[in-house]
C-alpha cells in the first residue's frame, strides 16, 4: 500500500475557477505587450520624422520652379525682353529693395511657374479648399415660400353641373425657427410698414390680420382636443403664438392664446399626476400605445410648465414695469395682459387642484393677492371651499403664513379674511392616544409576543391592508384630520404672531374674526393666554364695536366648547356686551346684529346654569329696549332673541307685570345687569311694538306680551318656533322685501271677500310705506329742524 499524499486533490470547480483566472490573464499580457510595442513603434516614426525634418532645413534655399524657354520658342523674343528688363529704372530703387525683390523672386510660385500647368503648387496644404468650405458654411438668408393652405367647401350646383369651391384662409410663410419656437403662424407682411395707410385701411388690415390668428388658433385648438395624443405637439407651436412679434395685434393675439391654451390644458390633462420615468422603466420595453402615452404625457407636463413659465414672465413685467429689446408691447398693455394671466392661472388653480405644478401656482399666486387681491382672493376661497381632503389648503396657508411674516404683516386684509373659507370642522386631539398599539408594535412587542409565524402572517396583512387602502383611491380620514391640524395649526401662529408683535395693525379685526370662527378648536393649552389678551383689548378701548364683539364671541365660544371645564366667571365680558348694546347701528350696516345674536345664544342660552336671574332680566329688557330703533330685520332677530332668552329662564315672565320685586328702581344707565335692579321694571316696549309697520315685528310682540307660549292661539306658527335668531335675520332682511306674514291656515275665500276692506287697505298701505321707513323717518326729522 503507497502512503496517502496530504496535498489535496483540487476540485473541479476549482479547476474550472483558476483556469479561468489564467485566461484572463494570459489576456491581460498579450493585450499589454500590444500596447508597449505600439508605442516603441510611435517613438520611432516620431524620432524618424524630426531627423528627416532637420535635414531638409539645412539644405540651401532654391526657387520652386525655374523659367526654360520652349524648343520652338525663337531667341530674338528672348532677347528683346532681356533688352527690356535691362532698360527698367532701377537706380530708383535702394538697395534693400532690391534684395528684398530678388529673394521673392526666388521664392514666388504664382510669377514664376508656368501658367499653362494645372496643377496647384501648394497641393499639400489645401488652404483654398477650406477657404471655400468655411465660405459655404456662412448661413444664407432663406427666401420667402408662400403656401396657402387649401380648405375645399361644399360644390355649388348650377344648370351646368357641380362648381367645386375653396377658399385661403390662412398664409403660411416659411421663416427660420427663432428661439425654439416655431414661427410658421406668424402673419404674412408683418413687418410691412403701414405708414402710407390712413387710420380705417390701418383698422380693417388690423381686424383682417386678427380674423386670421383666429382662425389659426381655433384649427390649433380643436386639432389637439380632438385627438390629443396624436397632435399634442400642435400645443407647442400655438405656444409659439405668445411671442407675436406684429405690434397691431400683439396685445390681442397673446390674450386669446392664453386663454385658448389654458382652455386646452383644462379639458386635456388627465385625473391623476404624471410622475417621470425612472431609469428602468426607459428601458424596459413596453406595447406601443403605452408608449405613445408615455410620449402625450411627457410633452404634456414639458408644454405645461413652459405655459406656466410665460405666464409668470408676464405678470413679472408688469410688476417691474419693465419693457424688454424687441418688444412688441408697450408698458400700457402690459396691465391687461398681467390680468389675463392671473385669470388664467386662477382657472388652472380650481380646474387642476391634482394635476402637476399646482403647488407652484399656488406660490405664484398668494404675493398677488396683495396687489390683485379681488380676484386672486375669491379663487382661494373657491379652493378652500371646495378642497375635501385639504393637502391644497395646506400648501395655500402656508405660503400665506410665510408672506404675512416676510412682510412684516403689512399685507391688506383680505388676505386673512380669505382663510375663514377653510372647511375645518374637525382635528385630532391628541394623536398618541388615537394611535392603535397592536397595529403598530415594534420589533421587540412582536418577538415577545408573537410566534415567528405568527410575525410572518402579521407582516403580510400589514401590506396587504396598504395596498388595499391605494386601490381603494379614498379619502382617508386619519389623514384627512391629520392635515387639517396642521392647517388650523398654521391658521394659529398666523394669528397669536399678529396679536403679539402686531395688535395695532390693521389686520386685527381680520384675526378676531377668525379666532371667533375657529374657537371651538382652540386647543386648551392656550386659553388661559388668550382670555387675558383678549380683555387687555378691549379694555384698552383701542377697538371698534365690531372687534370688540369678536374678543366676545371668541371668548364664549371657547368657554361653551372645551372650554366648559374651566371655572371661569367671564362677568366682565357680559358687562361688555351689556355696555355696548345701545350702541348698535340703527341704519342699513347692521352687520354687527348677526355677531350680537351669535353671543346672546351663546352667553344666555347655551351657559343658562352659570348666569345669574338678575343678569337674564337686564339683557331682556336691553334687547326689548334695542328693538325699538332698529330695522325690522334686526328688530325680527333681537325679539327672537328676547324669546329665547324667556323660554331659557321662566321667571323673567314677571317683567310682563307692573308689579315690583323687591326694592329700589330700575337703573338703565347702569352699565353693570348684577346691579342695575331689572326686576323692578316691566317690558313696555311690547306694547308700542305692537303697532310696528312690519307685520312680523308685530307678530312677535304680541307673542312675547302674552308670555310667548308654545301652544294656543298666541303661539307663533312652526316656521317662525323653530327658526334661530340669525335666519330670522337673514330672512327678512332689507334684501328682500317680501313682508307678508306667515300663516298657518290661510283664510278661505269666502272669509277673504267677507274681510274688512279697510284692514286690507291698512296691511296695503304697510306694506308700501315699508319700502321707504328710515327715509321717511329722517324727512321728517329735518322738516322738524327747519321748522
Amino acid at each position: 500500500n503507497k502512503p496517502r499524499s496530504k496535498k489535496r486533490r483540487p476540485t473541479f470547480r476549482r479547476l474550472l475557477k483558476t483556469s479561468g483566472v489564467k485566461l484572463e490573464n494570459k489576456l491581460k499580457n498579450r493585450q499589454l505587450k500590444q500596447n508597449v510595442s505600439a508605442k516603441k513603434q510611435r517613438k520611432e516614426q516620431k524620432r524618424l520624422r524630426q531627423a528627416v525634418k532637420g535635414a531638409v532645413a539645412a539644405l540651401p534655399p532654391r526657387p520652386l520652379e525655374t523659367y526654360c524657354p520652349r524648343p520652338g520658342e525663337r531667341k530674338d523674343t528672348f532677347e528683346e525682353e532681356e533688352d527690356f528688363l535691362e532698360s527698367l529704372p532701377t537706380d530708383m530703387l535702394e538697395d534693400d529693395d532690391l534684395q528684398l525683390m530678388s529673394s521673392m523672386a526666388q521664392r514666388a510660385s504664382f510669377i514664376t511657374r508656368d501658367l499653362s500647368s494645372c496643377a496647384p503648387v501648394h497641393s499639400g496644404k489645401k488652404r483654398g479648399s477650406e477657404v471655400t468650405k468655411d465660405y459655404e458654411k456662412l448661413p444664407r438668408k432663406m427666401a420667402r415660400i408662400e403656401q396657402k393652405e387649401v380648405i375645399h367647401l361644399l360644390p355649388i350646383k348650377d344648370k351646368t353641373g357641380l362648381i367645386p369651391q375653396k377658399t385661403f384662409p390662412i398664409c403660411v410663410s416659411e421663416v427660420g425657427v427663432s428661439r425654439g419656437y416655431n414661427m410658421s403662424s406668424w402673419p404674412e407682411g408683418a413687418a410691412e410698414s403701414m405708414e402710407g395707410l390712413t387710420a380705417e385701411e390701418r383698422e380693417q388690415r388690423r381686424a383682417q390680420k386678427i380674423q386670421e390668428k383666429k382662425l389659426r388658433i381655433a384649427a390649433l385648438g380643436s386639432a389637439v382636443i380632438s385627438d390629443p395624443i396624436s397632435n399634442v405637439k400642435r400645443v407647442k407651436e400655438l405656444r409659439g403664438m405668445l411671442m407675436e412679434a406684429d405690434p397691431s395685434v400683439a396685445v390681442t393675439v397673446r390674450k386669446l392664446v392664453m386663454v385658448s391654451l389654458m382652455e386646452i390644458f383644462k379639458d386635456v390633462a388627465p385625473t391623476y399626476r404624471i410622475r417621470p420615468l425612472t431609469e428602468d422603466e426607459k428601458t424596459t420595453k413596453v406595447k406601443k400605445e403605452t408608449q405613445q402615452l408615455r410620449e402625450f404625457e411627457e410633452i404634456l407636463v414639458s408644454q405645461y410648465k413652459f405655459y406656466l413659465e410665460d405666464l409668470e414672465q408676464i405678470i413679472k413685467d408688469w410688476k417691474q414695469q419693465k419693457k424688454k429689446r424687441r418688444q412688441a408691447v408697450n408698458l400700457q398693455s402690459y396691465g391687461g395682459l398681467a390680468a389675463v394671466a392671473v385669470r388664467c392661472l386662477t382657472e388652472l388653480l380650481l380646474a387642476l387642484p391634482h394635476f402637476n405644478f399646482h403647488n407652484n401656482i399656488i406660490v405664484l399666486l398668494v404675493p398677488l393677492m396683495n396687489d390683485v387681491s379681488d380676484m386672486c382672493c375669491d379663487a382661494f376661497r373657491k379652493l378652500f371651499v371646495q378642497d375635501k381632503l385639504g393637502a391644497a389648503s395646506l400648501a395655500t396657508v402656508r405660503v400665506i403664513s410665510g408672506l404675512v411674516k416676510s412682510l412684516s404683516y403689512s399685507v391688506r386684509p383680505e388676505v386673512l379674511q380669505t382663510l375663514l373659507s377653510l372647511r375645518i370642522r374637525e382635528v385630532k386631539k391628541d394623536i398618541e392616544a388615537t394611535k392603535p398599539t397592536k397595529k403598530f408594535m415594534n420589533y421587540q412587542e412582536k418577538k415577545k409576543n408573537l410566534s415567528r409565524m405568527q410575525r410572518k402572517w402579521k407582516k403580510a396583512e400589514e401590506k396587504l391592508d396598504k395596498e388595499l387602502l391605494e386601490a381603494e383611491a379614498s379619502e382617508n380620514k386619519e389623514h384627512k384630520l391629520k392635515l387639517h391640524t396642521e392647517t388650523l395649526n398654521m391658521v394659529f401662529l398666523v394669528y397669536f404672531r399678529i396679536l403679539k408683535k402686531a395688535h395695532r395693525s390693521a389686520l386685527l379685526p381680520a384675526v378676531l374674526e377668525g379666532l371667533a370662527n375657529f374657537a371651538h378648536l382652540i386647543n386648551l393649552e392656550f386659553f388661559d393666554d388668550l382670555l387675558n389678551v383678549l380683555q387687555n383689548l378691549i379694555q384698552s378701548g383701542d377697538l371698534s364695536n365690531q372687534e370688540s364683539l369678536h374678543c366676545i364671541q371668541t371668548v364664549f365660544t371657547i368657554l361653551s366648547g372645551q372650554g366648559d371645564v374651566l371655572n371661569i366667571d367671564p362677568l366682565t365680558f357680559y358687562q361688555h356686551l351689556y355696555r355696548m348694546l345701545p350702541r348698535l347701528h340703527a341704519g342699513a350696516s347692521n352687520d354687527d346684529v348677526i355677531i350680537v345674536l351669535r353671543c346672546l345664544d351663546t352667553m344666555l342660552t347655551r351657559r343658562k346654569k352659570q348666569v345669574t336671574l338678575q343678569r337674564a332680566m337686564a339683557f331682556v329688557k336691553r334687547l326689548s329696549t334695542l328693538s325699538l330703533h332698529l330695522l325690522p330685520d334686526a328688530s325680527v332677530g333681537i325679539l327672537a332673541a328676547t324669546r329665547a332668552a324667556l323660554h331659557s329662564f321662566p321667571k323673567c315672565d314677571f317683567l310682563l307685570d307692573n308689579e315690583i320685586q323687591g326694592s329700589g328702581f330700575y337703573l338703565p344707565e347702569l352699565d353693570d345687569p348684577e346691579h342695575c335692579n331689572a326686576q323692578n321694571t316691566a317690558l313696555w316696549e311690547l306694547h308700542t311694538l305692537q303697532r310696528h309697520y312690519h307685520p312680523v315685528v308685530r307678530l312677535f310682540a304680541a307673542h312675547l306680551s302674552r308670555g310667548a307660549p308654545s301652544e294656543g292661539s298666541a303661539a307663533l306658527n312652526v316656521e317662525l318656533s323653530r327658526r334661530a335668531p340669525v335666519e330670522l335675520f337673514r330672512d327678512y332682511s332689507l334684501k328682500d322685501m317680501t313682508f307678508n306674514p306667515p300663516v298657518d291656515k290661510p283664510p278661505t275665500k269666502k272669509k277673504v271677500i267677507k274681510s274688512n276692506r279697510s284692514e286690507r287697505n291698512s296691511y296695503g298701505r304697510i306694506c308700501t310705506s315699508s319700502l321707504t321707513p328710515l327715509r321717511s323717518c329722517v324727512g321728517v326729522f329735518f322738516r322738524g329742524l327747519m321748522k
